[in-house]
Formats: C-alpha cells, structure tokens, sequence
C-alpha cells in the first residue's frame, strides 16, 4: 500500500508567518475582504427572462402549488385501481380522452378508463395511469394484463412546490436552473441587486494594444481583454476601462473621477516600491486608505486592497500571469461580497501530484495545472509546470485550477496530496 501525505500546514498549507516578514498570508486578506465589504444598496425589477446572472435581493416564494392539480407522469389510460376486482386480465371500455391543457368531460367511475395524455388533468376517480405500452388495445377498449397500484405515474398536486413555499433565498445567483425554479414558482419579475459599477484601469508606459505595432520598449496589454472577459458578467457595469501612464498626477485624475461613480476600482501594475511605482502614493493623496499591501504569495506578491472614499480599491500587479492568479484569489470573492452573493465560492480540494515538484519555501505558490487523469480510488491526478512565471499566460488555456505549494514546504513528491483551486468559468 502506498501512503500519500498531505501537503498541508496551518492556513490552507500556505502559512509561514516567521518567513514572510510584512507580508501577509492568503487567508488573512481573505478575511480582511471579507470583513471589510459590504453588499451595495440598491434594487431593481426585472422580468425573468431578463434577469440571467443577477444576485437576488429577495426571496421567492410559490404563488401556487406545482404541480396545481394531480397529472398525468405519460400518455396512457387512467384508472381506479379498486375497481380491478378478482384475477386478470381486465377489459375496460375507454369512455373519456384527455389531452393535455384540457378537462375530461367525465371522471372514471367503475370498472372503466380514460384515454389520457402526459401532464392532462387526472379525473375524477382515477387513481393510476397505466402507460399505454402495458396495455392492449381494442376499438373502444383496452385490455390490462398486470393490476396497478394506487398513484402510479401520477404527478401529485404540490409534490415539486406549495403554495408559499421559499424557493429561492436573498442572495442567490438566478442561473438557468435558479430560473426555473422562479418559473414554477409561478413568478414573472423578481427583484435583483442593482448591477455593480466596477473601473478597470491599467497602469504602465509600456502596455500597447494587442495585436498593434509595438515601439522597441513596449509589450502588448494581456491584462485589459483578460479582465474585462472576468469582468464581462450580467451583475456587472463596467463603467470605465482606461489606460493610465506611469505619472502620478494623471492617476489622481483618474482616480479622482471614477470613485464618484463606482463601487469597485480594480488597477493593474505600479505596486511596487520603485520610483515609476505610483499607484498607492496616488490614491492615499486622495485620502485613500489601504488595508493591505502585499500577500504572501508567488505570483501575485504586491496585490493589495483598500478603499478610497466609498469605493472598494483592488490593487493587481502589473505581470499579466500574476494578476490572473491575484484576481483569482482575491477579485472573485470581492466581487460576490459587493454584489451580495450568498452561496460560497468554488473550494479547494485535494488532487494527487502526477509528477514531482521542485520547490523553495517561504510563499505560498501557486501553479496553473490541469488534470490528467484519476487513480485506482477516484482521485484526480494533477500536473503542472516545473516553475511560476508571473509573466506567462500562454498555457494558461489549458489549466483546470491552481495548485497550492505550501509556504513551509520543499520539494513535493510524484503522489503527494496537494490542494487545488479550480477555475470556474462562467
């Protein structure tokens, strides 16, 4: 037998507070986060085939009974099952039809049957639809070989919903099945979450549009069509999306505007400590306060959080593959805060190494990995590459989560349990 060990350690298996000095761990800024944000006021009414993606702002309840009336489960013949006396096989004379949408003109009373189709109203004295495939059938009769039992492939009238019944809790996202259920609940409009204003400003001299000419120093912008794909969601307005040099006095400007109108502000790169580093100096110029600044993490270190005014600020680095793996950690849960979405976030889990990793201590890193497979007790099998680069994003495509490689640990064994975050793309 062989024994797979966990790579876990206090945190989540990314602590190692003694050799992080002023940074911060995953999980303290998480709960920072958490602690530090509230939903947004704010509703609106919406028809529900408009409201795809919204954040309910209140509760549901059955405006009837669903089923409303005891119904046919498929096409057959309705029956009293009592009336089935003595051994088989019954003959029955049919002297009904019900298609579905109407009411029969006549219930079942005695040893007789009614023609019915799926979802038709049951009559008056049936209690079992026998389906037509069980039955031989004559001109005006039908023949039963096997007695059925009361309540077969009958649908019961409340038996999916009662009336008053809560379907759906403040805070739920309305997806497809979420709607569904809304629609069987007889309900029409539901009452949503206003959509949340978000400013997405990216920072550097250097970015240049995709796919555009590039001068000898600059690089293409990854960050912008990367988060405003994240950002392209039905509970969002993105309000601004900006390009920002690497001047402060433009920053304040930018910064200045936007937090009168937004709830979030979401900035990428110019968190460092360097001179062209002026992101955090521009918006505590402004009097913006910062919560934290800097996690314990590789890649992704200079993240940070805070506020300006009543503006939530999220700070991304500057490194396209860091701020997708920042983003990840820390916008997806900002986001469901704001928005005031109750259900949890997508967890981490357990996966096995399919291969050994080389490691050095002292953050917690995070590795895009797919999975390749499961072993002989159903767990996944994971790989990853053999290093983090915060600049990379060509493979990115490929992966299916991001692997935790604790703070404290070294190398990691071909086999070893190790947490994996996956992606959730909707």
């Amino acid at each position: 037998m062989t024994v797979l060990h966990k790579t876990d350690a206090a945190g989540q298996g990314c602590d190692a507070p003694e050799r992080v000095k002023t940074l911060i761990r995953i999980d303290d800024a998480l709960r920072q986060i958490a602690e530090r944000v509230d939903a947004i006021n704010g509703t609106e009414h919406l028809p529900l085939p408009q409201a795809r993606g919204r954040i309910l702002a209140e509760q549901v309840r059955a405006s009837d009974m669903a089923p409303p009336f005891d119904s046919a489960a498929m096409d057959g013949f309705a029956v009293a099952c009592t009336t089935l006396t003595g051994a088989g096989p019954w003959t029955l004379p049919v002297v009904d039809r019900v298609p579905a949408g109407q009411v029969g003109k006549r219930g079942v009373s005695g040893a007789a049957a009614v023609r019915i189709f799926t979802g038709a109203p049951v009559p008056v004295g049936a209690d079992a639809v026998i389906m037509q495939e069980n039955v031989r059938q004559l001109r005006r009769r039908i023949v039963i070989d096997q007695r059925p039992t009361p309540g077969t492939n009958i649908r019961h009238a409340g038996e999916d919903l009662m009336t008053g019944q809560s379907v759906l809790q403040v805070g739920q996202r309305l997806t497809p099945r979420a709607i569904a259920a809304c629609a069987a609940a007889g309900c029409s409009t539901v009452t949503v979450r206003r959509r949340l204003r978000v400013a997405l400003l990216i920072t550097g001299d250097e970015v240049q549009k995709a796919g555009e000419g590039r001068s000898a120093a600059g690089i293409w912008d990854v960050n912008t069509p990367m988060l405003s794909a994240e950002l392209d969601r039905p509970e969002i307005d993105l309000t601004y999306l900006r390009w920002g040099g690497d001047q402060r006095g433009d920053l304040i400007r930018h910064f200045s505007q936007m937090a009168k109108t937004v709830d979030l502000l979401i900035t990428t790169g110019g968190l460092s400590v360097g001179d062209e580093d002026h992101v955090r100096p521009a918006l505590q110029a402004l009097g913006g306060q910062i919560d934290f600044s800097g996690v314990a993490i590789k890649p992704g270190k200079p993240v940070s959080f805070g506020r300006l005014g009543t503006t939530r600020w999220l700070g991304l680095p500057g490194n396209p593959g860091a701020a997708f793996v920042a983003w990840h950690l820390f916008g997806s849960p900002l986001l469901r805060g704001l928005s005031g979405q109750r259900a949890p976030l997508q967890g981490r889990r357990h996966v096995v190494l399919g291969q050994s990793l080389r490691h050095t201590g002292g953050r917690c890193e995070l590795r895009p990995a797919r999975i390749v497979n499961v072993d002989g007790v159903g767990r996944e099998i994971v790989h990853s590459d053999s290093a983090t680069f915060s600049a990379r994003v060509g493979k990115l495509h490929d992966a299916d989560g991001l692997l935790f490689l604790p703070a404290d640990a070294g190398d990691l064994a071909k086999g070893a349990l190790i947490k994996l975050q996956p992606f959730c793309d909707t």
